[in-house]
């Protein structure tokens, strides 16, 4: 906020820092709500409208997990055949209220809910992928095979989140030997 002549100005996200960012979107854990499915079932159609059809869309992350709490952010993986471009489909989502996050040569992850202000109501993790590079599919599937697992997996989400309420990548961070090890296992159990 800029006070200076008796002005209030609010920073855009793009001008905010890492810490300023963390500030405005802390990490929070709510009880799983029925609408996160349903709001994911929103945001897929119109993905479905704007990317290819041979896109494969999912609702990935705690959210699609329903016996766990969670943050309120729904994580969608959109797959892509390996001869796509990625790139190609920024312009798209950035005109369908998406922000590119991330981008790499074989991964690009946009958000969209996030304001000024804080978070709107719904809150979209996209992370763009080739087919194959579907972890998240694994890992999901297997919490919600195996309550005893989830359960685990909850424990441990809760006693990170205060400790990096503030910290979204150390708390990310905290979780990746646990999400490694229960994926691992998940590939060994899907494998066909």
């Amino acid at each position: 906020m800029d006070m200076s002549k008796g002005q209030i100005t609010k920073k855009k996200l793009s001008e905010m820092n890492l810490e300023e960012l963390w500030q405005l979107f802390p990490i929070f854990l709510t009880e799983h709500q029925d609408c996160w499915k349903d709001w994911y079932v929103e945001e897929a159609s119109l993905l479905g409208r704007i990317l290819p059809q041979t896109v494969r869309i999912n609702h990935v992350g705690s959210t699609a997990i329903p016996s766990i709490q969670a943050k309120p952010i729904i994580d969608i993986l959109a797959e892509f055949p390996k001869e796509s471009n990625l790139a190609d489909y920024k312009e798209i989502l950035a005109e369908n209220g998406y922000i590119c996050m991330l981008q790499n040569a074989d991964r690009i992850s946009f958000n969209k809910g996030y304001t000024e202000e804080g978070f709107a109501e719904r809150v979209f993790h996209l992370h763009l992928r080739y087919y194959g590079d579907n972890d998240e599919l694994y890992f999901r599937d297997y919490m919600i095979e195996h309550s005893d697992a989830a359960a685990e997996y909850e424990r441990l989400k809760l006693r990170l989140w205060k400790e990096y309420e503030h910290d979204r990548d150390g708390y990310t961070d905290a979780k990746t030997a646990f999400v490694k090890s229960y994926t691992e296992q998940a590939r060994k159990l899907y494998r066909h």
